[in-house]
């Protein structure tokens, strides 16, 4: 065979999982469709993530994390409440502090430039190939392998092909997994700001009647902002002027943190919520976007991805030491096992949220605010809330606890 481990994307989560598996010793090939000066250029898109403590150990766990750390701004406080254009925060409030995760920062907020030319500079210097502008057009799976062909390139083959790209994977396509979702009619708009005044490392939540709105602590006395709306009105004020979208985002905001200003460009996402019912084929896996996608309202979207690449990167490694074949039936499914129902959960619950809070109904308004106010009057509900956002809950794979593979 040509290698281990075949990587279809070369996103975030395909990046990351090469790294864990170079690190193991596993030969991998990383194919990406992007031409080589898009797919890891530092502006590829607009976006900040908040990595949870569990991806940062992970990142740590891979040496990456020290020089990342510069760039990364600590989530130290956590605010969650109900809000309206140009009216005061409703006064039933989630707050999650130091108090609720004794294990340091809750998160980091890392922005998108910044956490893809890291991994781009690690995989350069490890053993992993990184075939960019090229593309997968058909994929055979054999008994002891599967093979890949690859446009105006010869065919590859490895015991396991990994689909890393993205909620239109053609990997899944190509080996049957279903998928099944919906639109939510919204859109995230998405950029940074700047402010007069510190952040203080405090995350803010507003559930606003047409979608969430969050105020992420960036480096700099900077902030990354996700504020969604319904998908027209969301295009509308996205093609407004600078100045005009600033005019419709400061009543909504607020002046907590005095005057604002556009601190780079602005993006638009539209919104669906998209899983697979299985993330394994024969010799075929699944991970991040490619498996499920989800809505922003938590922030968990990649720091899931991260999940299933410490859970594969955990299960293959453990498969090669045991010198078996690592496309077997039993170590796939092993990771189906590890995986799936936490996915399931977070598509559940993702989207349950989305449609709890994005309404102006008084009746679940009221549900929600008191809701909100009896978990923030219990400490243990706090930490059980804070331990799952964290990626700490539960027996996390090695990569989490930031142990190597």
């Amino acid at each position: 065979m040509d290698y281990d481990v075949i990587i279809a994307g070369g996103g975030l989560n395909g990046l990351t999982l090469a790294l864990a598996l170079d690190s193991a010793g596993i030969t991998t090939v990383v194919i990406d469709a992007y031409a080589p000066q898009e797919s890891l250029s530092p502006k590829f898109d607009g976006r900040s993530y908040a990595l949870s403590a569990a991806s940062q150990n992970m990142l740590d766990a891979l040496g990456l994390w020290e020089d990342l750390a510069d760039h990364a701004e600590p989530m130290l406080e956590i605010k969650v409440s109900d809000g309206a254009a140009g009216e005061t925060p409703s006064p039933f409030v989630m707050q999650f502090g130091d108090e609720d995760f004794s294990q340091g920062p809750m998160g980091y907020m890392v922005e998108d430039r910044h956490l893809r030319a890291h991994l781009a500079e690690a995989v350069e210097a490890s053993n992993v190939v990184f075939r960019a502008g090229q593309t997968i057009t058909g994929q055979t799976v054999h008994s002891t392998h599967v093979t890949v062909t690859v446009e105006g390139h010869p065919p590859l083959t490895a015991a396991v092909l990994v689909g890393a790209d993205g909620r239109s994977s053609r990997t899944a396509k190509m080996a049957g997994l279903t998928r099944t979702g919906w639109d939510y009619n919204q859109s995230s708009l998405v950029c940074a700001i700047a402010h007069e005044k510190p952040h203080h490392g405090i995350a803010h939540q507003y559930f606003m009647p047409s979608g969430p709105l969050a105020i992420l602590p960036l480096t700099q006395n900077r902030s990354g902002i996700v504020w969604t709306e319904q998908r027209q009105v969301a295009q509308d004020i996205h093609n407004l002027s600078d100045e005009d979208y600033l005019s419709i985002l400061r009543p909504r905001f607020g002046d907590f943190l005095g005057e604002i200003s556009l601190a780079g460009a602005r993006y638009i996402y539209p919104l669906s919520l998209s899983t697979t019912h299985r993330m394994i084929a024969t010799r075929v896996a699944l991970i991040g976007d490619a498996a499920h996608a989800v809505h922003p309202i938590a922030g968990q979207g990649l720091n899931s991805g991260f999940k299933d690449v410490a859970a594969l990167a955990e299960v293959l490694c453990d498969t090669k030491r045991r010198g078996q074949d690592l496309g077997i039936h039993t170590t796939l499914a092993e990771y189906q096992k590890w995986r799936g129902f936490d996915n399931a959960l977070l598509c559940t619950a993702t989207n349950s949220f989305n449609r709890l809070f994005s309404n102006n109904n008084p009746i679940l308004r009221g549900i929600r605010d008191l809701g909100m106010g009896l978990i923030n009057a219990a400490p243990k509900l706090r930490t059980g809330f804070v331990a799952t956002a964290a990626g700490a809950a539960g027996d996390p794979p090695r990569l989490l606890r930031g142990e190597p593979l």
